[in-house]
This record gives C-alpha cells, sequence and structure tokens, in this order.
C-alpha cells in the first residue's frame, strides 16, 4: 500500500494499491484453494463448458489447473495477436460452437478481460462467462460486462480486502482514507496524485 508514491496501472490510472494474484501460484494451498472454488462455479454456473480459456499472463496457470481438474481442454487468450510465428491471438485449440469459460486472475476497469472475450467469439466460440479471482467492483466494469453480456462472477472484491486489512489491523487510518477516496474516483485519484 503506498498511497504517496502510487502504483501505475496499463489502464493508467494510478492507485494506491496492488493486487498481485501471481503470489498465489507459490502457495499450494492457496493455488488449491483457488483451482477449487474456480472448477465448483464452472460446475454450478456452466455445466456445459467445454473448454477453459485463460487471459494472458496472468490467469493462465489458474485456468491450467481448473480445465486440468475438470478434465477440459484449455487455450489462452493473447492480449494481441503474437508478432512471429503464427501471429495467434488464441493459443490452443478452439473449435466453433465451443462453450467456454474464462479464467482471469483480476478485473479492474475490464477491457483486457474483455478483449479477450471478443478473441473467443470472434472465433466463433460462445461464452458462457468469467470467473475472477479478485474485481476492484468498479462501475466502468460493470458497465462493460453488462453492455459485452457477459456474467462475471468473482472469488473475492475489493470490499472484502479492505473489511479484512481492516480486521486484521493491516491498514492505519489515513491509509484507509485513501483508499476510500480512490474508489469513490480512481481515475479522478490519479491525475490528482501524479
Amino acid at each position: 500500500m503506498e498511497p504517496a508514491n502510487p502504483f501505475l496501472w496499463s489502464s493508467g490510472w494510478r492507485s494506491p494499491i496492488y493486487c498481485d494474484n501471481r503470489l498465489i501460484l507459490s502457495f499450494p494451498e492457496v493455488r488449491a484453494l483457488v483451482r477449487d472454488e474456480f472448477s465448483r462455479l464452472t460446475g454450478e454456473l456452466y455445466p456445459d463448458a467445454s473448454l477453459v480459456a485463460g487471459v494472458a499472463t496472468g490467469a493462465i496457470a489458474h485456468g491450467v489447473l481448473v480445465a486440468e481438474k475438470l478434465g477440459l481442454p484449455f487455450a489462452y487468450v493473447r492480449p494481441e495477436p503474437k508478432g512471429h510465428g503464427l501471429a495467434n491471438r488464441i493459443e490452443g485449440r478452439v473449435s466453433e460452437n465451443d462453450r467456454v469459460v474464462v479464467i482471469e486472475d483480476l478485473v479492474s476497469t475490464g477491457r483486457s478481460s474483455l478483449s479477450a472475450v471478443e478473441a473467443l467469439r470472434s472465433a466463433g466460440c460462445h461464452v458462457e462467462g468469467m470467473l475472477a479471482i479478485f474485481t476492484y467492483g468498479f462501475e466502468e466494469a460493470e458497465r462493460r460486462f453488462r453492455q459485452w453480456q457477459c456474467e462475471l462472477h468473482s472469488l473475492t472484491n475489493y470490499t472484502a480486502l479492505i473489511e479484512t486489512a481492516r480486521k486484521m489491523d493491516l491498514v492505519s487510518d489515513n491509509q484507509l482514507a485513501a483508499l476510500e477516496e480512490w474508489r469513490i474516483d480512481p481515475a479522478g485519484w490519479g491525475v490528482q496524485n501524479k
């Protein structure tokens, strides 16, 4: 947590907090929990899924784990076509009419997540929905997911993170105030604190 020295996101927003879900892969118990919860949700929400697709790069490993547990094929979606070789955007075999569950590590604005959905739909796949480890719950992302008619379910979110940090006494009152200000207007907060 660095309100005085904010993190720069790929969206251009500045943030006092950085959520690095790649660290989950280093902890077998946590990694297994995420895999099992994604697998459970896939079975409950999307029982007709025929393919699991991960959003590169943060969700590739998580997606593979889910696909393996469910016995389903796996593919992943790059942010843009590879600049050499076959110039693929989607790596792995996908077929027209595949029913795809997209795995994402984190949703902030929703742009990169929905770009992957667009690529899969363009390949003829039916995207059942997206499962994410974490979402900030920004209105901008929620609006985008509604416009794209793509369901989004996450294992946890910003509100739960802040409540847990507060209960564990991991944030000071000043830090909590900065997090609340940022959450109200993340794009504006970044401009004010450049």
